[in-house]
C-alpha cells in the first residue's frame, strides 16, 4: 500500500465535504457509510458514495479512495460493497475486525465485489477497534494480501477506549501499549502504519505534537477527521530535505567504506556500520515514496 500521510474520513452522504477534502491535499479519502451515517439515510448513500468516487477520481487519479463500510454483524456490509465496488476504488477500511477470520470474510467479499463490478486490487486499512483485534493483531496483519494498513488506537470517544477502558490523555501514555503492539504488527507483515486521529478541532499545536509523537514511535501516516489538519499532518510526515541529505550522505559514506575494506567508519561524530546503510536505504526508499520522486 502507498504510504499515505494523510487519511482524511468523511460522512459518505455528505458529497460536498468529499471535494473539500480533495482540495486539503489529504493523501487519502474514506467516504463513511457506517457511524457517521444516519440509519435511515444509508440505502439512498449508497448510491451517492458511488457517484462521489468517480468525480473524485476523475478530479484526481492518485489520490487514496476508500469505503468504510459498515460492520459485518450488521448485514449491511454485502449491500454496501455491492453499491459503492467500482473501477477506481482504492480499497475497503473494514470495521470491527476482531481476528483472522473477519479479514478472512472481508477477502471473500472483496473477491466477489471486484469480479461481479469490475475492480481490481483492493486493499484494506485495519482499525483496531476491539479488545480482541489487539489481542490478534499479529495474526490479522499476516491473514491477507488485502491487508494494507492498521491503525494504532488513540480516540478518546472512539470503541477502543470504550472497549479497554482507558482515559485519555494528550501524552497518550495510556494507548502507548496498544498502539506499539498494532506497530510491530505492521512491521513485521510489511503494513503501513498509521496513528489514530486528534480530535481536538481547533488545536492545531495539540496535533503537530500528537503526529511526530507518532513518527517517533514510528507510525509512518495519521487518521485525519478535519481538512485543516491535513497540512500539518502531510508536513510532520513528509520526510524534510534535510533528513533525505543526510541519510544520503551516510549511504555514500559507508559505500566508500567498503570500497576500501572497512566495514565499519566515523560519520558526523557516530560510528556507523552495514546495517546503518542498510536502514537508511530502506528510508530512503520510503522517503521517496512519500515524496513522489519514485512512481508507486
Amino acid at each position: 500500500m502507498h504510504p499515505y500521510r494523510s487519511v482524511l474520513f468523511v460522512p459518505g452522504h455528505k458529497p460536498a465535504w468529499a471535494h473539500k477534502a480533495l482540495a486539503s491535499g489529504a493523501d487519502a479519502i474514506v467516504l463513511d457509510l457506517e457511524d457517521s451515517v444516519p440509519g435511515d439515510r444509508k440505502a439512498q448513500t449508497r448510491a451517492t458514495v458511488r457517484e462521489t468516487l468517480a468525480e473524485l477520481r476523475a478530479a484526481n487519479p492518485r489520490v487514496g479512495l476508500f469505503v468504510r463500510p459498515n460492520a459485518l454483524d450488521t448485514r449491511m456490509a454485502g449491500a454496501d460493497l455491492e453499491g459503492t465496488v467500482r473501477p477506481g476504488l482504492t480499497g475497503l477500511f473494514t470495521p470491527k475486525i476482531r481476528d483472522a477470520g473477519d479479514v478472512l470474510r472481508w477477502e471473500a467479499l472483496a473477491d466477489w465485489f471486484e469480479t461481479r463490478n469490475g475492480a481490481s486490487g483492493l486493499k484494506m486499512i485495519v482499525p483496531v477497534e476491539t479488545v480482541e483485534a489487539i489481542e490478534n493483531c499479529g495474526e490479522i496483519a499476516a491473514a491477507s494480501p488485502r491487508v494494507g494498513a492498521m491503525i494504532g488506537p488513540t480516540s478518546r470517544h472512539a470503541d477502543i477506549a470504550r472497549a479497554v477502558g482507558f482515559r485519555w490523555s494528550p501524552e497518550g501514555v495510556e494507548s502507548l501499549y496498544l498502539r506499539s503492539r498494532i506497530l510491530l504488527a505492521c512491521r513485521r507483515n510489511g503494513l503501513h502504519a498509521l496513528t489514530g486521529l486528534w480530535e481536538d478541532l481547533p488545536d492545531l499545536d495539540g496535533l503537530r505534537s500528537f503526529a511526530d509523537h507518532g513518527l517517533q514511535l514510528g507510525f509512518r501516516g495519521q487518521i485525519v477527521i478535519h481538512p485543516s489538519h491535513v497540512p500539518v499532518v502531510n508536513e510532520v510526515f513528509t520526510p524534510t530535505e534535510e533528513d533525505v541529505a543526510y541519510h544520503e550522505e551516510l549511504v555514500a559514506a559507508m559505500e566508500r567504506a567498503v570500497v576500501s575494506g572497512q566495514g565499519a567508519v566515523r560519520f558526523h561524530g557516530q560510528h556507523i556500520d552495514l546495517a546503518h546503510a542498510d536502514q537508511a536505504r530502506e528510508w530512503l526508499a520510503h522517503a521517496r515514496l512519500v515524496r513522489g520522486e519514485v512512481p508507486t
